[in-house]
């Protein structure tokens, strides 16, 4: 065999070997998804691209503010399990109180200046158990999220993991917060 074909195929092994390893290190440690619905605006739209952090509470713990893609008992039109994505109000530990629209995180009025409209439905009144945490979408008045028996409290274990990139469209692309 010459040495030209030699290199030539020492060339295609090393390019197979990145692609696998790239593919590998995208599975494990970061995951695309779709938003579907408006329960996010004007955060995120319908029909945006995001990547999340799959690692993110393997490593740490769920903070107030971050955006999550959680797995539900929900159904899809195709039978699938549906999958959210929302905003972490409050932790294990924390007293979460929404009255007269308000929301009130161990006593203190939380500022949201990501919600639309500015008004928040429900009348919650619980503490946080460990190993869950509340979450609502920022469209209040089009989320199904936390304050509903179909979601409810979130377990820390169903988190896929931390939205932190948006793809698309690629005029917004960037981190999201």
């Amino acid at each position: 065999m010459s040495e030209k074909i030699k290199n030539e195929i020492l060339e295609w092994i090393k390019v197979i070997a990145i692609a696998l390893v790239a593919a590998f290190v995208i599975t494990r440690f970061v995951r695309p998804t779709l938003v579907r619905g408006e329960s996010m605006f004007p955060t995120l739209d319908e029909n945006d691209y995001l990547v999340i952090n799959r690692t993110a509470y393997k490593i740490g713990e769920p903070e107030h503010g971050d955006i999550i893609v959680f797995g539900t008992n929900l159904e899809q039109d195709d039978g699938k399990k549906k999958d959210l994505v929302k905003r972490v109000i409050a932790v294990e530990g924390d007293h979460i109180k929404i009255q007269d629209s308000k929301v009130y995180v161990n006593d203190k009025l939380i500022e949201e200046p990501y919600i639309h409209d500015n008004y928040t439905d429900g009348n919650i009144d619980i503490t946080v158990p460990e190993g869950k945490v509340f979450a609502m979408g920022d469209n209040r008045e089009d989320s199904l999220d936390s304050r509903y028996d179909q979601v409810g409290l979130i377990d820390e274990k169903d988190i896929m993991g931390e939205v932190v990139v948006r793809l698309f469209p690629f005029s917004k692309i960037g981190v999201v917060k």
